[in-house]
């Protein structure tokens, strides 16, 4: 969103905005080979300078179609109003992804996606957040404990920590609080060494080869594979024989049913909760990691976080009742979305001919939206590069254009989860925050990695400081 030059020379007179990275946009073109070599390093550093200023890209790669869309009004055309045509996901992520979540909801499309979007998304629906908090607010509590047996001054990786804390929170929300503790490691190590190995670029496509011919992984990818099913076929059957919560997430896909009122078969329940576990885990990590590193950066913006967190209750931890009082926190959290969204490009392959902004896009071209770029297209966001968690505080700013601001997604397929991300992230970093301050560990350089998700590298080291003293 635009804002004036007097509004953000106000915000700079308190302090000024850091421009945190982002990776290097050439001036030149690209061939295929040059793009190819740069996609499997980081994904969104194929865009040009130029890119970021367009509404629509076109490019032609092999004998494939591929069109990114850039402007608020034609994201609303390709993920709204022409859902039905553009609503497939990329041959890519559907390779990706396939032999690990099957056909969830993730991956799937047309009247199976229907299907398990209107079963899925009332078990994550807002209204549950009285049951999910208290799972948030125990763990994150146990996760300030922790911090405070480490001592001040201790190392720790930011990202694994984070990654940790979230795997915990979705681990115990999913499975029940004692399934939960007992299989989070296991499931997250299989995830990440999946993650690690899987290969993000499908080559066929370019092709157009047709989805029956095999896209065959690489053996660590399958070893990966097999440990998470295995880990969460165990889970399955300890729940069965009655081991499990009530309130777990996979009691409600036990308990669902199809459009016939038929239950769902235990591979479409294993396939569920894998997208649930995965949705609601490295995301939160990524943006939490990138949070607290972006506010190391920016003394102003800890100032007014420390202000907002130091007046509320100390009796007990941040909850679910303080979050219309955690409306800085939440704008940190939000401009950090803004910045690095957890999933940088959101793709879909026509099903159907439809046209975006006047341009007719065949059947089988993929058609991209990539937030990274649409949230820093100088266009539509003043000072688009800066950390400037002010533009998300509803005191202050108005709130962004719908289509202009979608880190989860946008449309019919906007992620199901997305207060409980949300909710979490911001309790998170205010109880964390109300009593520690993180700092980046002295001569590390901080580098985007994005593969399925982005990442603030492979690490994040940073020191403890306490901000009370015991």
């Amino acid at each position: 969103m635009q804002l004036s030059p007097e509004w953000h020379a106000a915000i700079e007179a308190e302090g000024e905005s850091p421009v945190p990275p982002y990776p290097h946009r050439r001036t030149r073109p690209a061939g295929i080979v040059e793009l190819i070599g740069i996609f499997r390093r980081n994904i969104v550093g194929t865009f040009s300078a130029a890119d970021y200023h367009n509404p629509l890209i076109h490019a032609r790669y092999g004998l494939l179609d591929v069109y990114t869309v850039n402007d608020p009004a034609l994201v609303q055309e390709a993920f709204q109003a022409q859902h039905a045509a553009f609503q497939a996901k990329t041959p890519q992520m559907r390779h990706a992804l396939r032999p690990l979540l099957g056909d969830g909801l993730f991956v799937s499309d047309g009247a199976l996606w229907a299907e398990r979007r209107a079963a899925v998304a009332p078990i994550v629906h807002a209204a549950r957040m009285p049951r999910f908090a208290p799972v948030m607010v125990e763990t994150i509590a146990e996760w300030a404990a922790h911090w405070r047996s480490l001592g001040p001054g201790a190392e720790i990786d930011a990202l694994a920590e984070m990654a940790e804390l979230t795997a915990e929170v979705i681990s115990r929300t999913v499975f029940g609080r004692r399934l939960g503790r007992r299989f989070t490691s296991e499931v997250v190590r299989g995830f990440a060494d999946y993650q690690a190995t899987v290969d993000q670029l499908d080559l066929l496509s370019l092709i157009r080869a047709p989805d029956w011919v095999p896209r065959p992984q690489g053996r660590a990818a399958r070893r990966a594979l097999g440990r998470v099913h295995r880990v969460i076929d165990t889970i399955l059957d300890l729940h069965a024989r009655g081991e499990g919560d009530a309130d777990a997430m996979i009691s409600q896909l036990f308990a669902a049913r199809d459009r016939a009122g038929r239950p769902f078969d235990r591979t479409a329940i294993r396939n569920e909760a894998i997208v649930l576990f995965m949705a609601g885990h490295e995301t939160t990590a990524n943006t939490l990691a990138w949070a607290w590193y972006l506010i190391s950066r920016a003394p102003r913006v800890r100032r007014k976080l420390d202000a907002e967190l130091d007046a509320l209750p100390r009796d007990r931890p941040p909850g679910l009742e303080d979050l219309p009082a955690l409306r800085f926190t939440r704008a940190v959290i939000e401009e950090t979305l803004r910045l690095y969204p957890p999933v940088p490009i959101l793709g879909r392959q026509a099903v159907a001919e439809g046209v975006i902004g006047g341009t007719t896009v065949r059947r089988g071209a993929l058609v991209l939206v990539c937030p990274f770029m649409l949230h820093r297209r100088p266009a539509i966001w003043s000072m688009p590069d800066h950390f400037v968690p002010e533009r998300f505080d509803p005191r202050l700013a108005p709130r962004p254009a719908k289509y202009a601001y979608i880190p989860f997604a946008i449309g019919p397929r906007i992620c199901p989860g997305m207060v409980f991300g949300l909710t979490e992230a911001v309790l998170a970093l205010a109880s964390l925050a109300r009593e520690f301050e993180l700092e980046l560990a002295p001569g590390h350089e901080v580098a985007i990695q994005a593969r399925l998700t982005l990442r603030p590298g492979a690490r994040l080291p940073m020191r403890l400081r306490p901000r009370h003293a015991a």
